[in-house]
């Protein structure tokens, strides 16, 4: 570990993931202990032209006691290389190696016994379906997903029959960018250089986004199928998001109160296939990143965030909560103890006989 961009108290680790088709590839491992030890920690991971920077989403974890870690995946932010093309994949399985040894840092090098992930946007995409494809191995003990990108804001027509022939007809092309509106408007609503109160590095996150790959878009069509098929996530999840997407095409101040990226409806429409413990919180006048939004509205998340926690994920040591015995059980006791009784009844009668007999 280093000391990261942050500056202290957060850590930086390269993860060294070999070669892919454009040279070297690494990822980054960003960590943030809490004041007293703990075995508990969080993975974050973030979502498309994104990277960690929202250190009050730490500051939220290592007061309830949590190591905060959070991973730049492959060819985004602290990861992306001169060589490389921002943003880009083959398949969302690309990103399991860094996961996959971000896990075994925290739990096996670190010593933590209690995991919960949490993905962003895309990272919600990425991560639901690397904790399918890991259940089992107890590796993921809660996952909690902010806007999950699980379909695109799109017309029926256009995010399905058109999509699928624009995909097939450009798969040797990977690396062909596709022409979009951007991310302008979700952008400027967050830097504090344009409308919004944040401050983070554009070269990372620039305001109008990356340019769409056809290699990306294929990548994120297949994760979307595939977990729309249905997941088994055999750890607790949260999905939480927005009630409102915005629609226009020019900045109104309702950019601040709504999802401007992904369409709500899609985000509650998918989650309960994710797995059998899944809960789904909206909230009014949220953002894309819910983290970022209003001060309000954000702690409102966070609140939710603890109180999922605390029932879902307690503390390692916690007792467990007593179950009163239900009605059968009760009436199966009350049976045991009447014939109990009618027993201690009949043995003594049969002394009480036994002694007039003698005498």
């Amino acid at each position: 570990m280093e000391t990261d961009v942050l500056g202290w108290p957060y850590e930086r680790h390269t993860i060294e993931l070999g070669n892919d088709d454009e040279g070297p590839v690494v990822a980054t491992l960003v960590r943030r202990r809490a004041e007293q030890p703990t075995r508990r920690a969080v993975l974050h991971v973030h979502g498309f032209v994104d990277y960690f920077f929202q250190t009050h989403m730490a500051d939220f974890f290592v007061e309830q006691g949590w190591d905060f870690y959070a991973l730049d995946l492959r060819k985004y932010g602290r990861s992306l290389l001169p060589h490389q093309t921002p943003n880009f994949a083959r398949s969302l399985t690309d990103y399991y190696p860094e996961l996959d040894e971000a896990a075994r840092i925290i739990r096996e090098q670190d010593g933590h016994h209690q995991l919960l992930v949490t993905g962003h946007s895309t990272g919600g995409l990425i991560t639901s379906l690397w904790a399918h494809s890991r259940r089992g191995q107890g590796i993921v003990d809660g996952l909690f997903l902010n806007s999950p990108f699980f379909d695109f804001n799109l017309p029926w027509a256009v995010r399905r029959p058109a999509m699928s022939v624009v995909i097939a007809l450009t798969g040797r092309t990977p690396y062909k960018k596709m022409p979009t509106s951007g991310l302008g408007l979700y952008g400027q609503s967050l830097h504090r250089d344009y409308q919004g109160e944040w401050s983070y590095d554009l070269a990372w996150k620039p305001i109008l986004g990356f340019p769409v790959t056809m290699g990306w878009l294929a990548a994120i069509r297949r994760g979307q199928r595939r977990l729309q098929a249905g997941l088994g996530i055999d750890a607790p999840v949260l999905v939480a998001c927005s009630d409102r997407t915005y629609r226009g095409k020019a900045w109104h101040d309702d950019v601040h109160v709504t999802d401007s990226v992904l369409d709500v409806e899609h985000i509650v429409r998918w989650a309960p296939g994710l797995g059998p413990r899944v809960s789904i919180a909206q909230f009014n006048g949220g953002k894309h990143d819910l983290t970022l939004s209003g001060k309000e509205v954000r702690a409102e998340v966070f609140r939710e965030v603890g109180r999922w926690v605390e029932a879902y994920l307690p503390a390692p040591g916690t007792p467990e909560i007593e179950i009163p015995p239900a009605p059968e059980d009760q009436g199966g006791r009350a049976m045991a103890l009447e014939a109990a009784e009618a027993a201690v009844e009949k043995a003594a009668d049969e002394a009480d006989d036994k002694s007039g007999t003698t005498a």
